[in-house]
């Protein structure tokens, strides 16, 4: 597309030019074309994650029939160039040219930047492959009542178990959860005072995923909710909880097993 604009706007230039057209319009086409060919040159350096670093990712597949393989060999010819580019950015500035020195620089940071991410991407992308929250899920999940209070849930939940949060139960049904954060935000001399029920995210609150959902969306869920656990719920009945660390144990077990 990069290259099909700066046809397109190199050709009205042309035209532009042959029937004298006013400098301003003549000259914004050509800088127009002039940038758009060189961002499409730019986008086919084999360096993720550019376009031409994904063609290269991919003849490597191609060939190597490893999708880890070819992205981890990719991924390291692209910090090979952000490091020559680093450099290059580097040496324009000792001879005086500072501005394009700090763009080079910029753009070299950005490819090696971007192609660690990349690779961890995949990593993470290939490791929960086919997984699903019900799989990986705690479904003995331990429970408090919304009746008792804050200073009980720290006394009796938080200073004896690990767990950073609890879902609230009452009669089988969910009503919320109680977090850290939850306790944080009532004064010290109210906890004796306040119950869960009070201090609880509730349940219309609370973020919930099924159990059919795959592990990379309950990720994203979390990453987009920012937070640490979610809740599998079957109507409002609790079936498991999945967190943060669930994910991390799964993606770390099934890379040094599975992958």
């Amino acid at each position: 597309m990069s290259f099909l604009i700066a046809a397109v706007l190199g050709a009205l230039w042309y035209l532009g030019g042959i029937a004298r057209a006013p400098v301003a319009i003549t000259a914004t086409l050509g800088y127009g074309a002039l940038i758009n060919a060189i961002l499409g040159i730019f986008n086919l350096l084999p360096a993720f994650p550019l376009d031409g670093g994904r063609v290269f990712r991919g003849s490597i597949w191609k060939r190597s029939k490893s999708f880890i393989g070819a992205t981890r060999t990719a991924t390291r010819v692209s910090e090979a160039i952000s490091l020559l580019m680093m450099v290059g950015g580097f040496a324009s500035i000792i001879f005086g040219d500072f501005v394009d020195g700090i763009w080079i620089i910029f753009l070299g940071w950005f490819i090696r930047s971007g192609a660690e991410t990349s690779l961890r991407q995949t990593l993470i992308g290939e490791a929960l492959a086919g997984v699903r929250v019900a799989d990986m899920m705690t479904r003995d999940v331990m429970t408090v009542p919304g009746n008792i209070t804050v200073h009980q849930l720290v006394s009796n939940y938080f200073l004896v178990h690990r767990h950073g949060g609890y879902p609230v139960v009452e009669d089988g049904q969910v009503l919320g959860i109680v977090t850290m954060q939850c306790v944080r935000s009532i004064p010290k001399e109210r906890r004796e005072t306040v119950t869960v029920k009070e201090a609880m995210i509730p349940c219309e609150r609370t973020v919930t995923v099924s159990a059919s959902a795959s592990a990379l969306d309950a990720m994203n869920i979390m990453a987009r909710q920012n937070v640490g656990r979610l809740l599998i719920l079957e109507g409002s009945r609790l079936l498991g909880i999945v967190t943060r660390g669930d994910l991390m144990r799964t993606i770390r077990t099934r890379q040094e097993l599975v992958t």
